[in-house]
């Protein structure tokens, strides 16, 4: 018997978040850009406009005059059309993507810079367990003084049992991210992969049990369709929240049926998993071109035109263009 349950809301989380930047800077982020799942395992709802705006995102966000998006909106399916046929085939949206998940990969490791920094303020290149969990601690409104002496004498630590809990995951998460030999220390690049799991092989693999470990009823590391749409339960108040429950299951199970579940068994192994969250997957980025471009293909060519992704706008861009058809000619 299938269990529908409502997601936990992940919206108001994440303006929470935006409201404590400082002490998100140490922390891995739940959102990983260009990544089709969260860590919390809720569907990337901004994935398509992720892989085909790549750093972009924010000017459409921002930006909300028609006009102005129209034209980068054009310019974009301009450089998408490499061999300037005025349409944008299946190879041409899969290189596109592959290049826009790269920008959001490159910029993974520029804030990482800063973001090491931040725990390595010696710089002596590496970060010990010890003093990034200081930096968390005092990130949590913890005198950093007081435990950092506590840490240093092995005394306890009088902290709350969530905020153990939070500990106890990053833990394990550091020592996946401490590469052989293991040092118990991180260099830049290892606490990349802290960070960023999406960037190493090991990492993902470890997000992908992790996923699996809070989503799998049953205890046997795969995930049936079931389990796959059962997240935490809320509450269902009204219509509305219904509705939202609604859509929430059906998309779930779309990716379930169609995309993730690669054989079509029914069942989603780790692998299969692990093939759907790697970012890098050529082959997924083309399956995803190809579904991209059936969004908007209208006339069923096959093929993207011009006057198609104006008229889809909001699917690519999350702006929606009014009196595209109108202006489309306007800008040649």
């Amino acid at each position: 018997m299938d269990v529908y349950a409502r997601p936990a809301n992940n919206s108001a989380l994440k303006e929470k978040a935006a409201d404590s930047k400082d002490e998100n800077e140490i922390l891995p982020p739940d959102h990983l850009n260009g990544v089709k799942m969260e860590m919390d395992g809720h569907l990337n709802k901004e994935f398509h406009q992720e892989v085909f705006l790549g750093k972009e995102m924010e000017e459409f966000e921002e930006d909300s005059e028609p006009r102005r998006n129209r034209k980068k909106l054009m310019a974009i399916f301009s450089k998408v059309d490499a061999n300037s046929d005025h349409k944008i085939g299946a190879k041409e949206m899969q290189r596109w993507i592959m290049e826009k998940t790269d920008e959001h990969f490159q910029e993974a490791v520029e804030e990482n810079k800063m973001h090491f920094r931040a725990v390595d303020p010696d710089g002596d290149g590496h970060v010990s367990w010890d003093e990034y969990k200081v930096k968390f601690l005092a990130s949590k409104g913890f005198n950093e003084k007081e435990m950092a002496e506590k840490i240093r004498n092995n005394e306890e630590l009088k902290i709350d049992e969530e905020t153990q809990e939070v500990l106890d995951n990053l833990k394990d998460r550091w020592y996946q991210a401490d590469n052989p030999p293991p040092d118990l220390l991180l260099n830049e690049e290892e606490f990349l992969s802290f960070l960023h799991p999406e960037h190493s092989r090991g990492m993902l693999k470890f997000m992908v049990k992790e996923i699996i470990r809070d989503l799998d009823q049953d205890g046997d590391k795969k995930l049936t369709l079931s389990e796959f749409i059962s997240l935490p339960v809320g509450t269902v108040e009204n219509q509305q929240a219904q509705d939202i429950d609604d859509d929430w299951v059906k998309d779930r199970r779309k990716e379930f049926e169609e995309v993730i579940d690669a054989n079509h068994d029914g069942i989603v192994t780790m692998e299969e998993l692990e093939e759907y969250m790697d970012p890098m997957n050529e082959y997924n980025a083309l399956n995803e071109a190809k579904q991209m471009i059936a969004v908007a293909d209208e006339n069923q060519n096959h093929h993207l035109e011009l006057e198609e992704i104006l008229k889809y706008s909001e699917y690519f861009t999350g702006s929606k263009l009014m009196d595209y058809a109108r202006n489309v000619h306007e800008e040649f």
